[in-house]
């Protein structure tokens, strides 16, 4: 099938990859435009984009679609379909009209659950039992078109937003190949009225931990936002990052180093697992006592 991909980020990299496996004629990819990055604030080309280049596929990556210019050059690739995964940008109708069969996207919870930005982040965030991929026929709302397939899987108590992230792009990747291979007999269910949440973007003001709350809802935030922005404290006036936690038993005054790295909470206490110091890699708790001392409370 002759197709267009648009995509962005990591995520979507396992999908392109798995579409050119399965022999599809990928015409062109859309991707973000190359931004500053690093130290040297250098433009940097997206994964997708860097993926592309090794591939030997052209690229676009136009800073809007909402020109006429832009929706006639979309149109001229005269393909069959579009692949639509994290992408960034919004569709304009004519852009969503000129595959024959239309856009699909793959988005990375049950819909109507979690339509938007931070889906994975909050799913654990929310404390959810399970998770999954919808592939997800496209229209001009925000992830509102009827739903081809789905696949669930669980969410663990220890899975971070990154342990989710890995699996669920490479669910989606197996995923849109089936629906390409079944597409003339995939029937599109409309998405239900009930239950219909929206996964707002990650504010970083959500990442510094107040010890006070429940040791669940600390928890979920350690994990929820590992690895990134990554959940914090204040340790000694430096700011540590806090990547992988489990619940624990413990009580005391919230904030109460018990040792080992565990935490009281407001209810509870957390086993912290593994954390970031300023300018290091991420480490495990015992390589973190290792190099530095633990105040009695933790800011």
């Amino acid at each position: 099938m002759r197709l267009v991909f648009m995509g962005t980020p990591d995520f979507s990299v396992p999908a392109l990859d798995a579409l050119v496996a399965a022999g599809h004629d990928v015409a062109c990819i859309y991707t973000q435009p190359p931004r500053p990055a690093g130290r040297g604030k250098r433009d940097r080309p997206t994964p997708v984009h860097r993926r592309a280049v090794e591939l030997g596929l052209p690229v676009r990556h136009p800073v809007s679609l909402k020109e006429a210019s832009e929706h006639s050059d979309f149109s001229d690739l005269e393909t069959d379909i579009a692949v639509v995964v994290a992408y960034g940008l919004l569709l304009p109708q004519a852009v969503l009209n000129a595959p024959v069969r239309g856009c699909l996207n793959i988005h990375a919870s049950l819909l109507p659950r979690w339509r938007g930005a931070a889906p994975i982040h909050r799913a654990i965030l929310a404390g959810d039992a399970e998770t999954g991929v919808c592939i997800m026929q496209m229209d001009a709302g925000l992830d509102t078109g009827p739903v081809l397939l789905r696949d669930v899987t669980a969410i663990g108590p220890e899975d971070t937003t990154g342990d989710l992230h890995d699996r669920l792009a490479d669910l989606g990747a197996t995923l849109v190949v089936r629906a390409l291979e079944e597409l003339e007999a995939l029937t599109p269910v409309p998405q239900s009225e009930e239950g219909i949440t929206y996964a707002r973007k990650i504010d970083k003001a959500e990442a510094r931990i107040d010890w006070t709350r429940p040791g669940q809802d600390i928890d979920r935030q350690i994990r929820g936002l590992s690895p990134f922005p990554g959940a914090w404290c204040d340790v000694n006036g430096e700011r540590v990052k806090l990547l992988r936690s489990r619940l624990t038993n413990g009580s005391g005054v919230p904030g109460t180093h018990l040792g080992g790295f565990c935490i009281v909470c407001g209810e509870g206490a957390v086993q912290i697992v593994e954390a970031q110091r300023e300018g290091k890699r991420p480490m495990t708790a015992v390589e973190i006592l290792r190099g530095m001392d633990l105040p009695q409370r933790l800011g």
